[in-house]
């Protein structure tokens, strides 16, 4: 006879039997220390106030994926075969390979009656290709998600069905649980991202904010993390986690395959600055790649840019450290820290390295190293700039004579017809000075 029976979709469990035992006790150690790991990540990236996915795309929807690995959890414990069934009735997982695809009716009925079917060995001819078995509906926050059926005379399977049931409906909530996160961290990181490279209005900056709990009043400073590219992209990742725990109210995400951008704020909630916020060349940074080091991730190079008051400027920030990256590791390759304090005039007059007015003011020390062989000329100049143009300390520090000094100065200005006796000629030379520094030229 063909029973709906709803004391398996809600009646009070008896004490299981030892098969329930082992199932309980697979289910948990199982579930329960990735369920933990998971929820850690979650507070320690502070996704509150992130709406679900289900709120903004619909139910959770039961993938073959997930039916197979209810069937792997619990297909050795129970001597039974399991056909895991979606929405639809359509079996999407069996071990039974063969019946993959097709339409299960019991599972079909069971979803038009809206709860548990059990087919006994009198009521097989009833549907097509049944066998006796249990369906119970699988069940996820309030919607039913798919239906799980278990082969095998009703009276035999009734008992193990029910813990089947809870383990599947529990895979199915943590399943719905971690793709939440990951759509709330990918969200938040696609927020950042956003907010970096200056693609948002000031009300879509506020409102996205708003709803993903982040403070955009907050002053920012971006600090940009780069792994060797020969590492692998596994450190990267746990770079990435190692920034989170590090900085629980900065913004981290992954900017490229190699580099980790950390948004640490300079102040708090009233608005005031922070102690120690600053990562400058107090410490903070070279503490950051100490635990890194401790951590197996190793050869980092980590980036300070500039901190700016409003939040619509936090792309400037974030290119201001590009920059300095940029011109610190083509300037002080062995170095492993750059600070935008640092480097502020060449990261300042980096917008004029592709422009015509670079190359204006890169031609007279192109000139210059063009006529002087042992380089005695460039130095010249790079120790008359040191020396803020006081000749008398140029030439004690060069070990030369005053009139060997003036001679080579008046050689400069005959190679680019820029005068260094002048202070807007020495000026304009030491921005070519500047310009060419990634070259090798000072």
């Amino acid at each position: 006879m063909i029973t709906a029976n709803p004391g398996l979709q809600g009646r009070a469990q008896p004490r299981a039997p030892s098969l329930g035992r082992r199932l309980w006790c697979r289910l948990w150690l199982s579930l329960g220390r990735r369920l933990d790991r998971r929820l850690a990540a979650a507070q320690s990236q502070g996704e509150d106030g992130v709406s679900s996915p289900a709120a903004a795309g619909g139910p959770m929807i039961l993938s073959a994926e997930l039916a197979q690995q209810i069937i792997d959890k619990t297909q050795d414990i129970l001597d039974a075969n399991i056909n895991v069934m979606d929405a639809r009735g359509v079996i999407i997982a069996s071990g039974d390979h063969s019946r993959l695809g097709t339409l299960h009716d019991g599972a079909m009925l069971a979803l038009q009656r809206g709860n548990g079917l059990e087919i006994s060995e009198h009521d097989v001819d009833a549907f097509k290709g049944a066998r006796p078995g249990i369906n119970l509906l699988l069940q996820c926050a309030g919607e039913t998600v798919g239906v799980l059926g278990i082969t095998g005379p009703p009276s035999q399977v009734r008992q193990a069905a029910r813990l089947v049931k809870v383990t599947a409906e529990m895979l199915v909530e943590q399943a719905d649980m971690l793709s939440q996160l990951e759509w709330a961290k990918r969200h938040r990181e696609g927020f950042i991202l956003s907010w970096v490279n200056a693609e948002l209005s000031s009300e879509q900056l506020h409102d996205w904010a708003e709803r993903l709990g982040i403070d955009v009043a907050c002053q920012r400073l971006a600090v940009l993390i780069e792994l060797d590219r020969g590492s692998p992209s596994a450190d990267l990742d746990a770079m990435q986690r190692l920034m989170e725990l590090l900085a629980r109210d900065s913004l981290v995400t992954q900017v490229s395959p190699h580099r980790v951008l950390v948004l640490q704020p300079l102040t708090d909630q009233a608005g005031q600055h922070k102690q120690g916020a600053h990562p400058g060349p107090d410490g903070a940074i070279e503490a950051l790649l100490a635990r890194l080091a401790r951590h197996d991730i190793h050869g980092a190079k980590v980036a300070v840019g500039r901190a700016f008051d409003a939040p619509g400027h936090l792309h400037l920030s974030y290119e201001s450290a590009r920059q300095v990256l940029a011109i610190g590791k083509r300037q002080f390759p062995e170095r492993m820290t750059y600070h935008y304090d640092e480097l502020r005039l060449p990261v300042l007059l980096s917008p004029l390295n592709d422009g015509w007015q670079g190359e204006q003011l890169r031609e007279a020390v192109e000139r210059i190293r063009g006529a002087d062989s042992h380089g005695r000329l460039l130095k010249t100049l790079a120790m008359l700039i040191e020396h803020e143009g006081n000749l008398s300390r140029c030439a004690d520090a060069l070990h030369v004579h005053r009139n060997t000094l003036r001679y080579r100065l008046d050689r400069i200005q005959e190679i680019t017809g820029i005068s260094p006796h002048r202070f807007t000629g020495l000026v304009e030379l030491f921005l070519g000075l500047e310009l060419s520094s990634g070259d090798g030229v000072r």
